[in-house]
């Protein structure tokens, strides 16, 4: 491991329980405010909504048109360069390495490969055609965040695994060497090669199965850029949240934001505290103190049971609305995180068709065992 990477992060294991966490309760981690449970009848009416009364326009006709990436462009690519891979996966340049987060490059968001939520797209890049990567940004272990066969190909060329507690236990039980991966509590951090990152709050949960929900913590990460010469660079990577007034306090300690990378998408009334409605994006952004807002968590797979395009047009039209500036890069696109711009909206070019019921039956699923 480098010398320049200081660390704050915890070493234990799920065997210590990290009982000095201040978000640890009773074996599970928690969100400041508890989030209400869902209710026997309330997950039953979704379920019966995401099987029987999926909307049409929940995925798109076509594959969304994607700029296919290769290795030559990656390494022409100048510093502070961002490009798009889907859902929540970016890869972006700083100072001079290759960081990716919550890379998932899995045909399906799911626990297994023949039924879930599948792709709208292939990845700009195949998984094997990225450049060895500096370090992976993990914020939660939700199937369309963290995706074991990723992980398992990104071990030996990623030189370092940040997390959330508990998060790297799962890294490191499946095979990742325990001496490349970190796990912070909330407002801990580390600097690598002179970029600091720390792991801060979120309104969420975890869990990848029936019986272990909250085992592990999920967070925001904010980066950090001042480089002795030239401009800083401050970046927001929201994971996934509801909306809650932790946002307010990292605009205080570590705003303002030059990019905000923010959760808009596979929300619904049903879980408001989960995950934010293209409003309290906006409102977030403003809170955070965010120059530029880059709406991320959609265009990639069917988790809600709203149009596939609809948390675009949305989060466009609020943007506009309140002066937010807002750029919305197609996948593969590259965004200059120096000096970004608004980009054209490439979502009105594939028209909806009915999604797959396995597809459907899958992200019900998910959403009565985990909300």
């Amino acid at each position: 491991m480098s010398a320049c990477l200081l660390s704050f992060a915890k070493t234990g294991s799920p065997a210590d329980g990290y009982a000095a966490s201040p978000q640890r309760e009773d074996g599970r981690f928690r969100n400041p405010v508890p989030r209400p449970a869902m209710g026997f009848w309330k997950t039953l009416r979704i379920l019966r909504d995401a099987l029987f009364n999926k909307p049409a326009d929940a995925v798109p006709a076509a594959p969304p048109t994607v700029l296919a990436l290769t290795p030559q462009q990656l390494a022409q690519a100048p510093d502070r360069s961002l490009f798009r891979l889907g859902h929540s996966t970016m890869l972006i340049k700083l100072r001079g390495g290759w960081w990716i987060t919550d890379p998932v490059f899995a045909e399906r968001a799911s626990p297994v490969q023949w039924a879930g939520p599948k792709r709208f797209h292939a990845p700009p890049i195949a998984l094997d055609d990225l450049p060895p990567l500096r370090g992976v940004l993990l914020s939660h272990d939700h199937f369309d965040h963290l995706d074991y066969a990723t992980v398992r190909r990104l071990a030996d060329s990623a030189q370092v695994f940040l997390t959330p507690l508990g998060v790297g236990d799962r890294l490191i039980a499946w095979g990742i060497d325990p001496a490349k991966v970190r796990q912070f509590d909330w407002w801990e951090g580390t600097t690598v090669d002179g970029v600091r990152f720390v792991a801060t709050p979120a309104q969420h949960f975890s869990g990848r199965g029936l019986f272990d929900s909250d085992k592990t913590l999920w967070a925001s990460w904010t980066v950090i850029d001042e480089p002795a010469s030239g401009p800083p660079l401050r970046l927001f990577f929201s994971g996934d949240t509801g909306y809650f007034a932790g946002f307010a306090e990292i605009g205080r300690r570590f705003g303002p934001f030059d990019v905000t990378l923010m959760e808009t998408g596979a929300y619904d009334a049903h879980w408001p505290h989960v995950h934010m409605q293209p409003e309290q994006t906006v409102q977030a952004h403003i809170d955070l103190r965010g120059r530029w807002l880059l709406p991320i968590h959609n265009g990639t797979f069917d988790l809600a049971m709203h149009a596939w395009t609809e948390p675009f047009e949305r989060v466009s039209a609020l943007a506009a609305e309140r002066g937010v500036a807002l750029t919305t890069p197609r996948m593969g696109e590259r965004v200059d995180l120096q000096s970004p711009q608004p980009m054209a909206p490439w979502w009105r070019d594939a028209e909806p068709c009915e999604p797959s019921t396995s597809s459907s039956a899958q992200a019900a699923y998910e959403t009565a065992i985990d909300r």
